[in-house]
């Protein structure tokens, strides 16, 4: 095997999947700052500042906030395996995939599951939620905000109060909804919630956000016995990131990661979180006006569709791999298949961070449309980009 592997250069990408989504150029630049130890007290400033513009950014005043060294997943554990013990019960609203893996995760830990299934793209109405509440009486219940592999947005207004009747924690996966749509941990109140770093927030994989309210504390204070893993253990990170008279070592933060995690919510902030949620609204309805000129449906139902995340159902005749193929080849622009009973029959087009903006609607739409015509769709040329210049238009008017 020759070992002239060639500079590492993967060509330009234009990232419209599911994530991770491009990150933003003041992201990449911060990326490049010069490392410190993980105990230098200069990081430990930067350690404290990430930890407040993430309160913001979930819009909570929860000293327990702070961004895990691992990815969305990671987060996903990390509130498990704190929140529940063996034999604790958790019931887990699940209608997609990332509802199905939490319940696979809450299995893990020991907890009793009961799974409140309905078909993937629906969402949960407070009063299916009472139900199984009075009925289980569970610990912790666990929902997804922004189901990636459907689309759909849940509505969590409603669900905190619910909890708090029938002391029940509420666990909510915010990894597709952070930066990109409201989250209010603490008016909805949200017990646990977990995120990621490469989807609202554009930095590279690598980070969770998480944090955790005072009755989730009160709740892992009572623990009977240890978390399952030592390195998602909150009673010790906690003391690295700040908590006690004295900084406890942990494990080597990932200090390039924090940079950047950083400079993104630097990013979110100076722009705004209303301002942040609009801009993903206003490209939202501009791309489903070019997909519906283009004659493609949303797979998520009208009024729970999400801003930042599309997952349209691929026409009849045309090959799923043929139009990801080319779009990457050709254009160098990545969108997402589908998962589950939705393979080959949906693509997950994301619109999220940095990549919410006008130009890059208009880029992929004029790419798609080239893509559906040599694949044999009943699509009239320019037709979408057409309609999505409409819609902004109408939208900055």
């Amino acid at each position: 095997m020759s070992d002239d592997f060639g500079p590492l250069d993967p060509g330009p990408r234009l990232l419209l999947g599911p994530g991770p989504c491009d990150v933003h150029p003041r992201v990449l630049r911060a990326l490049a700052a010069p490392l410190v130890g993980h105990l230098d007290p200069y990081f430990i400033t930067i350690m404290g500042q990430t930890q407040e513009l993430l309160r913001r950014a979930f819009r909570t005043s929860n000293p327990l906030t702070l961004p895990m060294s691992a990815t969305g997943m990671g987060g996903m554990e990390t509130c498990l395996v704190n929140l529940l013990e063996p034999d604790d019960a958790i019931v887990v609203c699940s209608a997609g995939f990332f509802g199905q893996r939490l319940v696979e995760v809450a299995e893990r830990t020991g907890a009793k599951v009961t799974p409140l299934e309905k078909p993937w793209g629906q969402f949960f109405r407070p009063d299916e939620v009472r139900d199984v509440l009075k009925r289980v009486r569970p610990k912790v219940l666990a929902v997804v905000q922004a189901e990636t592999s459907t689309g759909v947005w849940q509505p969590l207004d409603e669900l905190g109060a619910l909890c708090r009747e029938h002391d029940t924690l509420l666990l909510v996966d915010a990894v597709t909804a952070l930066g990109c749509v409201p989250v209010e941990v603490d008016a909805w109140g949200l017990d646990a919630v977990y995120s990621c770093s490469q989807k609202g927030l554009s930095c590279p994989p690598g980070l969770s956000p998480v944090t955790f309210g005072p009755r989730a504390l009160a709740a892992m204070e009572r623990r009977r016995t240890k978390v399952q893993s030592w390195y998602l253990d909150l009673s010790i990170i906690r003391r690295y990131w700040g908590e006690g008279a004295e900084r406890l070592y942990h494990h080597t933060a990932p200090i390039t990661m924090v940079y950047a995690m950083r400079e993104a919510l630097m990013v979110l902030h100076e722009e705004g979180l209303a301002e942040r949620w609009e801009r993903h609204s206003r490209n939202a309805a501009a791309l489903r006006a070019g997909f519906a000129a283009l004659g493609l449906t949303l797979l998520a139902p009208e009024g729970y569709q999400l801003p930042q995340l599309s997952v349209v159902r691929i026409p009849e005749g045309v090959a799923d791999a043929a139009v990801r193929t080319r779009l990457l080849r050709e254009f160098g622009i990545e969108v997402g298949g589908g998962l589950g009973e939705f393979k080959g029959r949906a693509w997950r087009v994301g619109l999220m961070g940095y990549n919410s903006r006008p130009e890059v609607v208009l880029q992929f739409l004029g790419a798609l449309e080239r893509c559906l015509v040599s694949a044999g769709g009943k699509v009239t040329p320019g037709c979408g980009v057409a309609a999505a210049e409409k819609a902004l238009a109408a939208s900055s008017a």
